[in-house]
């Protein structure tokens, strides 16, 4: 069964091509951590820089039994996060370390 994934944009408009980035990398986390039962992913702009560029802020929140995972990547000061696709990127990744190390946890308790 396909997990629910929600995407919401913030402070710009909507985008088909990164709602569809966004589920890819949502579709593979769940692959990954099959006891994922949502994804809510948040893009925002916060800031509108005029020298500097726009940098995307992009948050996930993954749903698993006990547990809810939430990663805010704030853009830093490089360039890297004036594309979406890159700040979306690292959020997930920073999610699935998170998943990673609970996995960690969980078998270190079992044993």
């Amino acid at each position: 069964m396909p997990v629910p994934i929600t995407v919401n944009f913030r402070d710009m408009f909507p985008s088909p091509s990164v709602d569809a980035f966004v589920r890819r990398w949502a579709n593979r986390l769940a692959r990954f951590e099959p006891r994922v039962q949502h994804v809510e992913v948040t893009i925002d702009l916060p800031h509108r820089h005029h020298e500097r560029g726009s940098h995307f802020r992009a948050q996930v929140v993954v749903a698993r039994p006990g547990r809810e995972i939430a990663v805010s990547h704030e853009p830093g000061d490089d360039a890297a996060h004036e594309d979406v696709r890159v700040a979306v990127r690292d959020s997930f990744r920073a999610a699935r370390r998170q998943l990673e190390d609970a996995r960690r946890v969980r078998a270190h308790r079992a044993a």
